[in-house]
């Protein structure tokens, strides 16, 4: 009866882990790879839009920091705000194998457009920290901004 009880330990142990520490991150790899599996895949695309995102992540951060603007909740909803767009790339790659088994379209339209907007997004928040930025480039921003102030809508 003892063995049977070991060799369940050892099963267990190597299954899940000895600390709770090695579980937990077991577990968020896990999750990390089954959502990577759900958004089509772990290709470059994907890989650059989370790249993107967590870049606009950290630059608003640090833009929050030095413009003294910190905000809990807006950092809260921006965080949410990417799970969205992770949510509409997975029903893209519904809408793929809906559409036909052939190439990614969807899917690969949805990363591209987000991965432009998380790109602009990086390139204005460095311009909050100061890096200096081209004046064409300080010129584009001014106009999107113009524009989605007459819109009343927020950018982000």
């Amino acid at each position: 009866m003892d063995q049977i009880k070991m060799l369940g330990s050892t099963i267990l142990t190597a299954a899940a882990g000895e600390s709770s520490k090695e579980v937990a991150s077991s577990g968020i790899i896990g999750m990390l790879l089954l959502v990577a599996t759900w958004l089509g895949g772990w290709d470059k695309p994907l890989q650059f839009l989370i790249f993107l995102m967590g870049a606009d992540y950290v630059t608003g951060l640090l833009g929050a920091i030095k413009t003294k603007s910190v905000d809990s909740e807006a950092m809260f909803w921006g965080g949410i705000r990417k799970i969205t767009v992770l949510f509409v790339i997975g029903l893209a790659v519904l809408i793929d194998g809906w559409v036909g088994e052939g190439a990614p379209v969807f899917r690969t339209l949805a990363i591209y457009f987000y991965a432009g907007r998380e790109g602009l997004s990086v390139v204005e928040n460095l311009g909050t920290i100061g890096v200096p930025l081209p004046s064409k480039i300080k010129e584009f921003l001014q106009q999107l901004n113009e524009k989605g102030g007459e819109t009343g809508a927020k950018q982000g």
